[in-house]
């Protein structure tokens, strides 16, 4: 159970990644392949990982800079892995430039562009199958940037592909220092940012998916809302 309660407040954004025209301004960093099948938005590598390497990975952003305390939710099914998947959120300019600014260097979705270089952001595996020690024993890990600090690790409950009974509905709760995660309203991770030990406690930002080839999967009903801290703290 986590230590904090929260509630939906005002919906700030909402996509059902239904079709093109649902992500026609969604920035890809890197190379994907974006396709549409029973009206989710589907996202797999286009360059192969035995030949390209790091190379083959990206990352797919909404453009919206979105306020802190949010709730971000998302529809999540895996269809082919080895692979890894993961949010960022929170992410912004190391000098709280925008994510997009022409100032910052150019990203193509190498992963050391986003946790050792001109941007901070927190970055959340949920769907870490990749590598075989990943498989043998399953997290979610949270990790902090500028740095790639690690700050929370949780079980990870979801199965391999073949096991998969998608969707699984994904929450991931950014309210100042506090991070919350959850899969089906299964706790999976909380962390408290204390502001110190990792730098300043990030505050709003760009949300991005990123996976690792040659994962693919599918997305639908991506939506934020604000988060607001529950009553009920004050009775537990």
């Amino acid at each position: 159970m986590h230590s904090y309660l929260f509630e939906r407040g005002k919906r700030l954004y909402l996509n059902s990644l239904s079709s093109t025209n649902d992500i026609a301004d969604w920035l890809i960093e890197g190379e994907a392949k974006v396709s549409f099948e029973e009206n989710r938005l589907q996202l797999e590598n286009k360059l192969d990982p035995s030949v390209h390497g790091d190379n083959s990975h990206w990352v797919f952003w909404c453009p919206i800079n979105f306020p802190d305390k949010v709730i971000i939710e998302w529809e999540f099914y895996p269809i082919r892995e080895p692979g890894l998947c993961m949010l960022f959120f929170a992410a912004t300019g190391r000098n709280g430039e925008d994510l997009f600014s022409p100032k910052l260097p150019k990203r193509n979705g190498r992963y050391p562009e986003y946790h050792s270089g001109a941007i901070n952001t927190l970055h959340l595996s949920y769907f870490r199958h990749k590598h075989a020690d990943e498989r043998a024993f399953r997290t979610c890990n949270l990790r902090k940037s500028y740095g790639f600090h690690l700050a929370a690790i949780g079980a990870d409950p979801l199965p391999p592909v073949e096991d998969a009974i998608p969707p699984y509905k994904m929450k991931l709760i950014k309210y100042e220092g506090i991070v919350q995660f959850t899969i089906n309203q299964l706790p999976v991770l909380e962390w408290v940012d204390d502001g110190t030990e990792y730098g300043s406690i990030l505050s709003g930002g760009k949300i991005g998916f990123r996976q690792m080839a040659p994962m693919k999967a599918a997305y639908r009903n991506f939506q934020v809302h604000e988060a607001i801290l529950s009553k009920l703290n004050k009775l537990k």
